[in-house]
């Protein structure tokens, strides 16, 4: 699957949701999961100001980036030690999914994947929710658990929790 752009675009989106205690299915996109190192993540954090001063570009372009700005992506992703944009990318997409399963409060990590199967038990056992509400509610949720994977590298979230403050200042 060709990510790429609109790839990087929906992690920051997944990420101001994770950020803001936002659903765990926000990430609707399939991400090739890697084993983060120390390395990748502070580049994601440092690649974060140059990728926020092209955001009104990127958003233009949306799933159809020109060469210049495909270039400009390239340029952002070589500078921060990336061999290239999609390897930046999975990077960003991978820390995403870790941090859309952390705990805003307590920064307990719990799999997003159960947390969207624990979400949609509370719905069906809440008789306050109207039938028709419900329903709606069961639907997203059943196709955000479609789109969320399980997390495969257990490691990575040592790391991000590791460097989670200074990823949730890089995202401001």
């Amino acid at each position: 699957m060709k990510r790429g752009l609109n790839g990087l675009a929906a992690v920051a989106v997944c990420m101001m949701l994770a950020l803001s205690a936002g659903p765990p299915g926000a990430i609707a996109q399939e991400i090739n999961q890697i084993k983060l190192t120390e390395k990748q993540v502070q580049g994601f954090i440092d690649a974060q100001k140059d990728l926020t001063a092209i955001a009104s570009e990127l958003q233009a372009a949306g799933d159809k980036p020109d060469a210049k700005l495909q270039g400009k992506l390239e340029e952002i992703a070589k500078k921060n030690s990336f061999a290239s944009f999609n390897e930046l990318d999975d990077v960003a997409a991978n820390i995403s999914l870790v941090m859309a399963g952390l705990d805003p409060q307590s920064g307990e990590f719990s799999d997003p994947v159960e947390m969207l199967k624990k979400e949609m038990d509370e719905i069906k056992a809440d008789n306050s929710i109207p039938e028709k509400d419900k329903t709606q509610m069961l639907e997203e949720l059943a196709d955000a658990l479609k789109s969320t994977p399980p997390l495969k590298h257990s490691e990575n979230i040592a790391l991000v929790k590791k460097h989670r403050e200074a990823i949730e200042k890089a995202l401001q």
